[in-house]
């Protein structure tokens, strides 16, 4: 298990490299994101994502998110995305935006219980995307223990899930801690599941016909 100070350079460029490795290799790692810390993990190693949800404690009905490190990649994880979703991601990606789509049903993966549907978001923070870039589509979920508090620090994250994870990568505390808002673009209607750090007003500047999270279609 090893902790990478990213603030420093010569760190941060050591830190990366081995992180894009160990999740090449199908171990996990903890990095930052631009909301809180994130356990993370190839989304297509199915050991690696089983390994994940158990240092969370959590099962396959609590599927993890995936994140992206362009927008593109969003077009090859779908089978077709809706209108409403290329907008949103146009407007808010890189960002605290989480939308959940329907996957291709080609892609090798097996992300828990997902219903054929997955939350894609592409984070704002560079030491995530240049991780992202290299590794592809990763397996993210806060890191901590299910039922305890989000880390913002690798080092509240080491705290709480110690020798499951392979490496850290440390980028200080997190600016602006509040999670991402998440859509659910799988309706008729396009609905937010979660209110988050992109407020309802600013999604409908995008897409009026939006529902909040206590809203009927």
């Amino acid at each position: 298990m090893m902790l990478y100070d990213c603030r420093s350079l010569a760190d941060r460029d050591r830190g990366i490299a081995a992180a894009i490795e160990a999740v090449k290799n199908g171990e996990l790692v903890v990095l930052p994101t631009d909301t809180v810390y994130g356990i993370g993990a190839d989304a297509f190693t199915p050991y690696a994502v089983k390994a994940l949800l158990d240092a969370k404690g959590r099962g396959r009905q609590m599927p993890p998110p995936v994140l992206v490190g362009s927008r593109h990649t969003l077009d090859g994880l779908v089978f077709m995305l809706p209108k409403a979703a290329r907008e949103l991601a146009d407007a808010f990606w890189p960002g605290a935006l989480t939308i959940v789509v329907e996957h291709a049903p080609s892609l090798q993966w097996d992300l828990g219980d997902t219903g054929g549907t997955v939350a894609v978001r592409m984070p704002l923070h560079p030491v995530a995307l240049e991780v992202l870039r290299e590794t592809g589509p990763m397996a993210v979920s806060s890191a901590n223990k299910t039922g305890q508090p989000a880390a913002v620090t690798a080092a509240e994250a080491q705290e709480q899930l110690g020798y499951a994870v392979r490496l850290y990568l440390e980028a200080g505390e997190c600016p602006d801690p509040v999670p991402s808002t998440i859509v659910d673009l799988t309706g008729e209607v396009p609905k937010v599941l979660r209110d988050g750090a992109v407020p309802l007003e600013k999604l409908r500047d995008v897409v009026p016909d939006i529902i909040g999270p206590d809203q009927e279609p």
